[in-house]
């Protein structure tokens, strides 16, 4: 198990989402607080927060996968258990013991045992208006409902996920045209700003938590490699696959399988990508047109809108 990594490089998929300095129009610098904060993360976009607590508050230690961005990044102690069980409660709590747990995107459910061990709780930061979409793909689903209006939610944790009551949230309104990787990084941006302004007002207090109406609670499911797959015989409508290519970038992707005339052997896969752009398995990515220029026989033509 770690306990110290120097940052590496990131991997080339997400070189659009590293820090820069633009994100200090979203992350307005507070005076610094001695709050002693664990964190708990493993996606790109987690790093938003993090580096927005890291500029007001005590990071004691973080919690990841192994070789995660949020890992490559931080500079202090690390720990990336396998399993959130017994061994790993009694083995480190002296590196959990603080005054608040913070949870965005880390990928496993976390134990009441554990989420109990700060003095002031566990707060999540989820990309969606609670109780709608919980679950672990609530991005994608946002898209391809076509949602109008979003948002994220910063909830008090409990043993059950996303069920907590609500501390705050912030909304935002969608032009029809975002795709998952530029809404999950905005709507954490977004997140790690209105964290860092909650955080003093909720440890002393002064914020009156929101019970969720389960009743209304919505779930999206995990997302799989076979999600954006559809059979070439029967494609969804126009309308659908645009918002399944928003929905499914950069991953698992919209996909399908397609066997040109006068070819042999298997079908190969034809991948749909943002931007009006098909591409053949084993070939570049290239516009609808230079696709069907190539590809006469391709079976609809409908979808393309060329």
């Amino acid at each position: 198990m770690k306990t110290l990594q120097q940052p590496q490089v990131w991997p080339k998929l997400y070189e659009t989402i590293l820090i820069k300095e633009e994100i200090k129009k979203y992350l307005h610098k507070m005076p610094r607080h001695n709050i002693e904060i664990v964190f708990w993360g493993s996606d790109p976009w987690s790093v938003y927060v993090l580096k927005a607590l890291e500029d007001n508050f005590d990071v004691k230690a973080i919690v990841t996968a192994s070789d995660s961005s949020v890992a490559n990044y931080f500079k202090g102690p690390i720990l990336t258990p396998e399993k959130l069980d017994h061994d790993f409660l009694t083995s480190h709590f002296s590196f959990l013991t603080s005054d608040l747990f913070i949870v965005a995107s880390y990928g496993k459910i976390i134990p009441q045992s554990i989420l109990n061990i700060p003095k002031f709780a566990s707060l999540n930061v989820h990309p969606s208006l609670l109780p709608k979409y919980r679950g672990s793909s609530p991005v994608p689903a946002t898209i391809l409902m076509g949602d109008k209006i979003t948002g994220v939610t910063i909830i008090k944790m409990d043993a059950k996920v996303d069920h907590g009551p609500i501390v705050s949230t912030k909304e935002i309104s969608l032009t029809g045209q975002e795709n998952s990787l530029f809404l999950i990084n905005k709507l954490f941006q977004l997140g790690a700003d209105l964290l860092v302004k909650i955080i003093p007002d909720y440890m002393t207090g002064k914020i009156k938590l929101m019970p969720q109406n389960h009743l209304k609670a919505t779930y999206c499911e995990r997302l799989t490699r076979n999600s954006g797959y559809f059979k070439i015989d029967n494609p969804p409508s126009p309308e659908k696959l645009d918002r399944m290519i928003r929905a499914y970038y950069p991953w698992p992707g919209v996909w399908t399988r397609f066997r040109p005339s006068g070819s042999s052997g298997q079908a190969k896969i034809v991948k749909f990508l943002p931007g009006g752009l098909l591409q053949m398995e084993g070939k570049k990515a290239i516009s609808y047109q230079d696709f069907l220029n190539g590809y006469p026989d391709f079976p609809i033509k409908e979808l393309l809108k060329v």
